[in-house]
């Protein structure tokens, strides 16, 4: 996902260390480690919680742009069902069905429904691809901002 680079240089820019890291998210510094090596993947809680802690853009985050952050964030906190809302929105401008959608990500089309319900937040390894293969962008998309929508 190509997230690991960033995570490392800005939580080395404010000088924290792993356990430290881990301990803001409130969880082990194994398992920060994973995340910031990319053995797993982070929860996209994890990562939106990440970028209000460093200032920066989700988008900046998965390497999808090199704009640090964007002047104006509408929701800094995840809104699962604005996020559901724009999934559909998008997913319907680019006239692709949740059938065809959940092929691109290898998941059951009630996953790609149950996102649009707002009754889950979508899966970060989701998100990323959605954004890279049609270069929406993941603050967008999760509703953190309304401006871009699409990246250059």
């Amino acid at each position: 996902m190509y997230y690991n680079e960033r995570l490392k240089q800005l939580r080395e820019r404010v000088g924290n260390t792993q356990k430290e890291m881990a301990n803001i998210l409130k969880i082990h510094k194994g398992l920060y480690s994973h995340y910031e090596t990319e053995d797993y993947i982070m929860p996209i809680k994890h990562l939106n919680y990440l970028c209000n802690y460093f200032n920066v853009s989700l988008d900046y985050i998965f390497n999808l742009t090199d704009n640090i952050n964007y002047k104006l964030y509408i929701n800094k906190d995840l809104n699962k069902e604005l996020s559901g809302k724009r999934l559909k929105e998008f997913r319907k401008e680019n006239k692709i069905t949740q059938i065809k959608l959940s092929l691109l990500l290898n998941t059951a089309f009630s996953t790609i429904s149950s996102y649009e319900r707002g009754v889950n937040s979508i899966a970060t390894s989701f998100l990323y691809t959605i954004c890279k293969k049609y270069n929406i962008s993941a603050d967008y998309l999760l509703g953190r901002t309304n401006d871009p929508k699409y990246l250059k």
